[in-house]
């Protein structure tokens, strides 16, 4: 186990968090159901499974947990927040409460602290704090229909971007049924949502943090301290 979330694995969380809805996707372009998704949704929560795959297509990993996402004005957040909890194979958590973002791996007793403008910045979970960046950042193609399952794919415009494509797939009612991340190098991470709830109150209490007793703490300049006794 590393110290830290990986970075591969922290992009596609940043993914899960900032590009998880679109409202009636069935009736409207890919462009509408992004900005309904932008306008509409205050609120998601959700268990999810994770797999991920390498460029030949074997497992490399499997997950799951639960995520909580509240948008701006939404559980009393002035900007976006949001909660991943990785429960199996092990525990492990990462907590953006609108001005950190906060990774804690309970087996190291160890914390890794960052400004989550700056450790956003670039990633599809800017979505948290701004509203209507898809088009700024993606280019926007509708995947169309098939068994009432419903696709837009985003194309990241940056050259630099970790992901070559970003898939969400939605049922006939617009709810997240999977997200499909395709790396540069032909990696592969599919996230299926399931008890998902959308726009209802989420305790704000998911989206604070504060470090354990003794944990180690390491900060945007790699600077290790300990918390207090």
């Amino acid at each position: 186990m590393t110290t830290s979330l990986p970075s591969k694995l922290f992009r596609r969380m940043a993914c899960a968090a900032g590009l998880l809805l679109a409202a009636q996707a069935h009736a409207e372009s890919a462009q509408d159901a992004l900005k309904r998704f932008a306008d509409g949704v205050q609120s998601f929560q959700a268990h999810f499974e994770q797999v991920q795959t390498d460029e030949h297509g074997k497992v490399t990993g499997r997950s799951s947990g639960h995520f909580w996402l509240a948008r701006p004005g939404a559980a009393g957040a002035d900007t976006g927040k949001f909660r991943w909890a990785y429960e199996k194979p092990y525990e492990q958590f990462t907590v953006c409460d609108g001005s950190k973002l906060w990774t804690y791996d309970p087996d190291l007793n160890q914390v890794t602290v960052r400004d989550a403008r700056q450790a956003l910045a670039g990633t599809p979970a800017e979505l948290l704090s701004q509203k209507g960046v898809f088009t700024t950042a993606f280019n926007v193609k509708d995947g169309g229909s098939q068994g009432g399952e419903h696709t837009v794919t985003l194309l990241p415009k940056s050259k630099d971007s970790d992901f070559k494509s970003i898939e969400l797939a939605l049922d006939a009612h617009g709810a997240p049924l999977q997200m499909r991340f395709s790396d540069q190098i032909g990696g592969r991470s599919e996230v299926t949502f399931t008890e998902v709830s959308t726009n209802t109150r989420i305790d704000p209490a998911q989206f604070r943090f504060a470090p354990p007793q003794g944990a180690e703490i390491v900060n945007d300049g790699g600077i290790v301290t300990k918390s207090a006794e």
